[in-house]
């Protein structure tokens, strides 16, 4: 890389490492702010319920923004909606206020896709332009995964230590910093922003369509997966993004180029995002109740602390640092399409080892440090691919899209794993408020059969062109 790229990498690693501690940092605290606000293990899955639908419905407009006006200024933006909405929950007085806050939070969501963006526009007159993009997604996803282990890692120390509203405050101080590093260290490539209108009637169809699959799922997690209005929302949300397709297909300037998703090279990429979501996203908050769960009381779970859990979660991101960062190196051995293939299929083999291993914490390491190396080559490479696939112009569409059809992928995740965590017997049983066992099963079966089938979607990726593998090899 030329020392600009490198420099501009650097101030962008700040915004990473920022996202890494809102990722990392609440984990291991879920049961200790469930105390907090006097709510139960179950409801905490509430809060990444808001957080996953505020993200599917503001990544495709932010990103499109970012094409039309710069991805600079959007970049800044949402930074500072994420710092506000950080300081927010630290100061939530109550369950609601915790709740509309702590869902603002999912703006943070469409950095990434800003970020390769910006690096996309400024190497455009690169030969090699879509292995640097490569190369510093996976620097990206480096300080993305620091910043999970350092939030991780000091949440456990900071437990028993700090009172809820300064142990909370620090993911909002992580992002106000990334917020000046972006307006002194962040510049837009001078011919990026293009200008031009966004597509309202796109806009509000995309919304209400999306409000209405996401709100079925919610009635899911409430009433129960035979719900008819679950399911009178669920297809009224469908037929609305089916009429939003028809309407993007006749627009010049649409919010979603319909036609370049349906590539050959593109909806691989999208519909394993989405798959991938399931596990990366929706998998979180079960992971850490089942670890902080009482094997005494229950008959399963491992009982550890918050710095446990930590730990666990330390070797997660190392695993997944590690796989970003090897990702551009598999690439020029294998290519991108059977690197990505490779990763899912990690993804799977991690979550698949919970299924017979799961007594003691080190079974539970090592699944997820399988599952690691896999996560992290995706993070990096879904969006970087989806943005060498992309048109001139719509680079921040094409990368954020890979985040909002993960973040859907997520929502479908979160509201299946919260019927399967709350199929519960009677409420005098012992352990009761507590998920079965059968239920987490559930949930690692799902993540390793979704991701396996992300990597037969990219599997069907075409071979890339002579010189564009000439260009990786020489990289």
């Amino acid at each position: 890389m030329s020392p600009a790229i490198w420099r501009l990498v650097g101030f962008l690693a700040a915004v990473e490492i920022a996202s890494g501690v809102i990722q990392g940092y609440y984990t291991p605290l879920y049961s200790d702010i469930a105390d907090h606000l006097r709510i139960t293990d179950g409801d905490v899955n509430w809060f990444e319920a808001a957080q996953l639908i505020v993200s599917a419905l503001a990544v495709p407009v932010l990103s499109r923004l970012g094409d039309l006006h710069g991805h600079r200024r959007v970049l800044l933006g949402a930074t500072l909606v994420t710092a506000l909405a950080g300081w927010g929950v630290a100061v939530a007085p109550d369950f609601w206020t915790f709740l509309v806050a702590w869902g603002v939070q999912g703006v943070y969501a469409v950095w990434l896709p800003m970020e390769i963006a910006i690096l996309h526009e400024r190497s455009r007159d690169r030969p090699d332009q879509d292995a640097l993009v490569r190369k510093g997604a996976g620097f990206l996803v480096l300080a993305l995964e620091v910043g999970v282990i350092a939030g991780a890692l000091s949440a456990g120390a900071l437990q028993p230590v700090l009172g809820m509203t300064g142990l909370l405050a620090m993911p909002a101080a992580a992002t106000t910093i990334a917020l000046v590093a972006i307006w002194f260290g962040v510049r837009d490539a001078p011919t990026q922003a293009k200008g031009g209108r966004l597509d309202l009637p796109g806009t509000g169809l995309l919304t209400l369509g999306l409000l209405g699959l996401l709100a079925g799922l919610v009635v899911v997690r409430v009433q129960g997966p035979l719900s008819p209005l679950a399911w009178l929302l669920m297809l009224a949300g469908a037929a609305v993004l089916a009429v939003f397709v028809r309407v993007e297909r006749r627009t010049d300037s649409p919010l979603i180029d319909v036609r370049m998703l349906a590539g050959p090279r593109m909806w691989p990429v999208q519909v394993a995002a989405a798959l991938f979501g399931m596990s990366v996203l929706g998998a979180q908050i079960p992971l850490s109740t089942f670890a902080r769960t009482d094997p005494a009381e229950v008959g399963y779970g491992f009982g550890v602390s918050a710095a446990a859990i930590a730990n666990v979660i330390g070797l997660y991101v190392a695993c997944m640092a590690i796989g970003a960062l090897l990702s551009p190196v598999v690439a020029r051995r294998l290519g991108v399409r059977w690197m990505l293939v490779l990763a899912a299929v990690l993804v799977a083999a991690g979550y698949a080892t919970f299924l017979p291993l799961h007594g003691v914490l080190w079974h539970a390491m090592l699944a997820m440090g399988i599952a690691g190396l896999g996560s992290g080559a995706l993070v990096a490479s879904l969006p970087a691919a989806a943005a060498a696939a992309a048109t001139h112009g719509a680079t921040a569409e094409a990368a954020g899209l890979t985040n909002a059809t993960k973040t859907v992928g997520g929502c479908i995740a979160s509201a299946i794993f919260a019927v399967a965590l709350t199929s519960t017997g009677s409420i005098s049983e012992p352990g009761a408020g507590h998920a079965p066992l059968e239920g987490y099963l559930t949930v690692w079966a799902i993540c390793a059969v979704s991701a396996l089938v992300a990597a037969l979607c990219l599997a069907r990726l075409p071979r890339p062109e002579p010189h564009a593998e000439a260009q990786a090899t020489t990289s």
